[in-house]
């Protein structure tokens, strides 16, 4: 055993081991306080089975003079024969008892991998089993739990300084060529691979049929007007330098200005009326294309031509590869600083996101709900897996260091069992011996 001395300067409760003989694997100063109470109470048990050694003999001697120590030798008897055989009971589950290789002892050594399945089992069976996840889960919100805690100051700070550390772990892991390799292969299998001429004629078809380009032919009409306003310039000389050069110059100003003010009434006309002739060729042209990219197939193939040039283009694989570069700079630079915008957006958005998480109870109950199919779906899963770790980490343990693991954890309390057995013994030998003497002796007549 491990002998203590008092000293207030230690962290273990003020006792310091002087002497190791068996630490039971210690290492923490909890540990350390369980080790000392273990001894204290093997110490209790060891001077109780002392106590009633002393009395045994005292008592064994001087029972001739004075009869009653005769009970009182039998009591002791039997406490020290319940000492003895509790000593040995305990002992025998870590250990051999005074190192004989008595058979049935040291038994969670022996047993120790039977003990591991038997535990990883018991975790399975009773603590990860469907309904008792179930009414665990269904006891919390964990929703209004989490809202709670991002509304107080400085939660929402740290979860931001957790994703950021996290996307700087990735975007620092990332390799520039994989991400450009990955990022070329989905383009290319779910953009480029696939046709476009039934798809872009699908969708065109839908979107005339919706009625979704008037608003765009009413835009395009109100900027070319504007820009046709701003810059009259733009139609000088357009048509009166084909006209003769005898035509004196002020013709050839008029036609330039009452071709410029033609062109603004008409793009005028075309914003402001729904039936205007050219926004019915528009739609005409609209269909046309949309049934031809879906059944012509010298248009298709013209479209997917035009579509491998522009993606196979040595200058548009630069300039991915450039974008990707600069926009990982960019969030490297934004993640490092806690006073940038995006790590201020993002705390910002937290602590907002808390606080509708705490007052919204429908959300509370989505969210809830979600949590719990999936961690249900993970439980019931994985149940075995998780129940496995258990087995496998004690199966790894070294069978010595697995007893003094569980002795120094729960050793203190079968001390108990020690010294309930030495009272316990010492009552049950008295009582018997009383027995003896006032009922059995009688009816012999001894």
């Amino acid at each position: 055993m491990t002998i203590f001395k008092r000293d207030v300067s230690t962290a273990h409760n003020g006792y310091v081991p002087l002497i190791h003989r068996r630490t039971l694997g210690a290492v923490t100063p909890a540990d350390f306080d369980r080790l000392h109470s273990l001894r204290r109470m093997q110490g209790l048990a060891l001077g109780l089975l002392g106590f009633m050694a002393v009395l045994f003999v005292v008592s064994f001697i001087f029972q001739d003079r004075l009869p009653w120590l005769a009970y009182v030798r039998a009591a002791s008897e039997g406490g020290m024969v319940g000492a003895l055989a509790d000593w040995f009971a305990v002992t025998a589950l870590f250990r051999h008892p005074l190192g004989l290789p008595i058979p049935h002892t040291n038994l969670i050594a022996n047993k120790k991998d039977e003990i591991g399945e038997g535990l990883g089992s018991f975790i399975e069976e009773n603590f990860l089993a469907d309904d008792v996840v179930h009414n665990k889960l269904s006891e919390i919100s964990g929703a209004r739990m989490a809202g709670e805690w991002l509304r107080m100051p400085g939660h929402a700070e740290r979860v931001s300084e957790m994703i950021s550390g996290i996307a700087l772990g990735a975007l620092t892991v990332l390799d520039d060529q994989d991400v450009q390799e990955l990022t070329e292969s989905l383009v290319r299998r779910h953009v480029v691979d696939p046709d476009w001429g039934p798809l872009l004629g699908r969708a065109t078809e839908s979107f005339v049929t919706g009625g979704h380009h008037e608003a765009l032919v009413e835009l395009a009409a109100g900027r070319i007007e504007q820009w046709l306003v701003q810059h009259p310039q733009a139609f000088d000389k357009m048509l009166s330098s084909q006209l003769p050069q005898w035509v004196p110059s002020i013709v050839d100003r008029f036609v330039d200005q009452r071709i410029h003010a033609e062109a603004v009434r008409f793009v005028r006309r075309v914003a402001g009326e729904p039936d205007h002739p050219a926004r019915a060729a528009i739609t005409k042209f609209l269909e046309d294309l949309s049934r031809d990219l879906q059944h012509q197939e010298s248009l298709q193939e013209q479209l997917e031509a035009f579509k491998h040039e522009v993606f196979n283009s040595p200058r548009i694989r630069t300039l991915a590869a450039s974008t990707w570069q600069a926009a990982r700079a960019a969030l490297v630079e934004m993640l490092e600083d806690p006073q940038s915008e995006l790590r201020q957006r993002m705390t910002v958005a937290l602590q907002d996101f808390g606080r509708n998480l705490e007052a919204d109870s429908t959300l509370q109950f989505k969210i809830d709900v979600w949590v719990m199919n999936v961690v249900e779906y993970l439980v019931s899963t994985y149940r075995h897996d998780l129940a496995q770790v258990v087995s496998d980490t004690v199966q790894r343990w070294d069978t010595q260091e697995a007893a003094e693991k569980i002795e120094l954890q729960v050793g203190k309390d079968l001390q108990y069992i020690r010294i309930n057995g030495t009272v316990i013994g010492s009552l049950a030998g008295l009582a018997i011996f009383a027995i003896a003497q006032l009922v059995i002796a009688p009816l012999a007549g001894v």
